[in-house]
């Protein structure tokens, strides 16, 4: 593994406030295309993955976590410029959610080797089959069958982030 690639791993960073300004379709899309390349258990590519970036569909749906789940007012993804569902089916694949959490890792990883910063957004695991999300939901492309396990919430990062703390008590080496 190159240094460069070990350096990428180490300084990504959550990022909780972005500007406005919009992620171009080709890195966007190069980022998105990503999560294909996750492992899989059993190689199964199960996921599904929905983009988000229509500013009306983003603000209804985070409206809707918003009031399910009783949040802060101020909840709206960050008012990140796009979004990115990862969903996949818990029924016929009992590792559905850690499939999910590979592909997302990816689509964190490449944005951020893109300049693009990220953070994962979890609710909508909660809530996903509220009636009324959803709908929404699959108004949007989601399979009907599917769970939405995370979602990334992009942007171009409004500050540099803060240093991270590292726990390095967390390894054990023997």
């Amino acid at each position: 593994m190159s240094q460069d690639m070990i350096e990428l791993l180490k300084s990504r960073r959550s990022i909780r406030s972005f500007e406005d300004r919009p992620i171009p379709e080709d890195i966007l899309r190069t980022i998105t295309e990503t999560a294909l390349y996750a492992p899989s258990a059993m190689n199964r590519q199960s996921w599904h993955f929905v983009v988000m970036t229509d500013r009306t569909e983003l603000d209804t749906l985070a409206g809707l976590v918003k009031d399910r789940l009783k949040l802060d007012d101020r909840y709206r993804f960050y008012h990140c410029q796009a979004l990115i569902l990862a969903s996949n089916d818990p029924v016929e694949n009992p590792m559905a959610v850690d499939d999910c959490a590979c592909a997302l890792q990816n689509i964190f990883l490449a944005a951020h080797a893109l300049g693009v910063g990220s953070v994962w957004i979890n609710q909508l695991r909660h809530v996903c089959d509220d009636p009324e999300i959803r709908a929404m939901l699959t108004a949007i492309g989601v399979p009907p069958h599917h769970a939405v396990y995370g979602a990334a919430a992009l942007g171009y990062p409004r500050k540099p982030p803060q240093e991270k703390t590292i726990r390095s008590d967390r390894i054990i080496y023997r």
